[in-house]
């Protein structure tokens, strides 16, 4: 058994599930997953342009395609999960995996939270954004996040994603201040990112996003999740449903949330990224991740041991 990781937005690239592809019953699930959208994703996938593929829009119904498909693969190759988690809107995915989420109600749900976090941002007269803080404690980006912000233009740890890897998320002079503060930092990374995502300034996107969760139909867990607000892995629906919506705008505590998975399983970076996998590394636990050609042949021969 191992734990599933689902990435998030930030991993979408141009050539995105191509490797799937060439499995049919992973090229099967990203048909049924462009039938069941409003507009179909794979073409965007595969071909961009860029600028459009990492778009709120469509960045996060890309990666959910693409992780969807991770997960048809390793349920043909017979393996099901121990325990999931996903960062970011990879959680959508996990609650899928878990058997909490059915495929159409995932796919609608992620369809409409990137609608309604987009639609905050072009609401929104202070432009957003996210930056990668290197090399300093999650103590001391509160800090720096504390001291950049603002009335209107709030900074805030929105990532926790692994030791010496905090992600800042805010408004844009705001985070043009924290880059000047921050000198003990080792870097500061700009990311590719539409807006401040897991900070207030998605609270916009709340009202419509609770009421979407509350009207989705929710199975009970086969397996615990690990949410990104608690970073505890749970059973309970109630809380599952709670902290989905809580994400929208609450930090993603991915170092714990990583720790109760490797407590349980190995993990298993279920899409078509390896940059779970790296932090799982830096976090010291296990990790392989299905974009490495290797890792079912890996997987096969530790449960043979």
């Amino acid at each position: 058994m191992f734990g599933y990781l689902f990435p998030g937005q930030g991993t979408v690239r141009v050539g995105m599930g191509a490797w799937l592809r060439r499995r049919p019953v992973a090229r099967d699930r990203l048909d049924e997953v462009d039938a069941l959208l409003t507009r179909p994703i794979s073409e965007l996938c595969a071909r961009g342009p860029l600028d459009r593929l990492v778009s709120t829009e469509h960045a996060q119904v890309a990666v959910t395609a693409c992780n969807l498909a991770a997960l048809a693969v390793l349920r043909e190759e017979g393996y099901e999960p121990a325990i999931t988690a996903g960062h970011s809107v990879g959680e959508l995915t996990a609650l899928h995996a878990a058997g909490v989420l059915d495929l159409a109600t995932t796919v609608e749900l992620v369809e409409t939270r990137a609608r309604l976090m987009a639609d905050a941002g072009r609401r929104r007269e202070v432009p957003g954004g996210m930056r990668a803080v290197m090399g300093v404690t999650v103590e001391r980006a509160e800090e720096l996040a504390e001291a950049a912000s603002a009335p209107g233009e709030p900074v805030v740890v929105a990532l926790e994603n692994a030791p010496g890897h905090v992600v800042v998320s805010g408004a844009v002079p705001g985070l043009d201040r924290l880059g000047k503060l921050a000198t003990d930092a080792a870097k500061i990374v700009p990311l590719k990112v539409g807006d401040a995502y897991h900070s207030p300034l998605m609270a916009g996107a709340v009202p419509g996003w609770a009421e979407a969760v509350a009207a989705a139909p929710m199975h009970e867990p086969a397996v615990p999740v690990v949410p990104n607000v608690t970073g505890e892995p749970t059973t309970d629906r109630d809380v599952l449903r709670e902290a989905l919506v809580a994400q929208l705008t609450g930090r993603v505590r991915w170092v714990r949330t990583v720790a109760a998975v490797d407590a349980v399983a190995p993990g298993v970076e279920a899409g078509d990224s390896k940059v779970l996998a790296g932090l799982s590394r830096r976090a010291g636990a296990r990790c392989l991740s299905m974009a490495d050609p290797g890792t079912l042949r890996r997987l096969a021969k530790e449960v043979a041991a």
